[in-house]
C-alpha cells in the first residue's frame, strides 16, 4: 500500500502491565499499538515504519482510543476491538495474513504452516512469519497466537515473555468462562 504523504500520525504513550504502550492514529483510525519497555525505542520504530508521515506526539488529541487500546492489552479481549476504527497498512500479502490473524480466537492457536495453507501458499511459511514480525497493532492483530508446530512459542515481536503472558491471559479467561 503506497503510504499517503505529508499525512499526520499522531501518537501517545501510556503505561500498562505488559510496559510501555505507544498508541498511534491517522484521521482513519489506530495505525499502530507498539510495546515495549523504552519509550525511545518505541517512538524510533514508529518513524521506521511510516518514515513518509508527519508524526507529532499529541497526547491530548488520542484519550478515547489510547484508552481502549490500553483496554485491550490489559485484558487481550481483541475480539472486542470493534469499536475501534483501524488504518492498517501494509502489503495486500500482510494485510491477509494479519486478516487470517484476527480470525484465531482467544485461546487458540495456530501455526504459520497452518496460516501459509490457509493462504493457499503453503510454501510462504517465512512469508507468513515475516508479516506477523511486521504487525504494527500488537493485540488488535493477535499474532501472539501463533505458535511452532510442536506447540513451543516461537519468536515474537514483542517478546517471547509478553506472548507467554498473553496466552496464559487467554487461557485462564476461555477456563473461567467455561466454569
Amino acid at each position: 500500500m503506497e503510504p499517503r504523504l505529508r499525512e499526520t500520525i499522531r501518537y501517545t504513550i501510556r503505561r500498562s502491565s505488559l510496559g510501555t504502550v505507544l498508541v498511534a492514529a491517522t484521521e482513519r483510525g489506530l495505525c499502530a499499538l507498539l510495546i515495549g519497555e523504552d519509550r525511545a525505542e518505541l517512538e524510533s520504530d514508529l518513524a521506521r515504519r511510516f518514515s513518509q508521515y508527519e508524526i507529532v506526539r499529541d497526547d491530548a488529541a488520542l484519550p478515547s482510543i489510547a484508552a481502549r487500546a490500553v483496554r485491550l492489552v490489559e485484558s487481550d479481549v481483541a475480539d472486542g476491538d470493534g469499536e475501534l476504527p483501524l488504518d492498517l497498512q501494509g502489503t495486500q500479502f500482510q494485510r491477509n495474513v494479519w486478516q487470517l490473524l484476527r480470525r484465531i480466537p482467544p485461546g487458540c492457536t495456530t501455526t504459520y504452516t497452518d496460516l501459509a495453507r490457509r493462504l493457499g501458499s503453503p510454501r510462504a511459511v517465512r512469508a507468513v512469519a515475516s508479516a506477523c514480525a511486521a504487525n504494527p497493532v500488537a493485540i488488535i492483530v493477535p499474532c501472539h497466537r501463533v505458535v511452532r508446530r510442536d506447540g513451543g512459542l516461537a519468536g515474537y515481536r514483542w517478546g517471547i515473555e509478553r506472548k507467554r503472558i498473553l496466552l496464559e491471559r487467554e487461557r485462564e479467561a476461555g477456563a473461567a468462562a467455561r466454569g
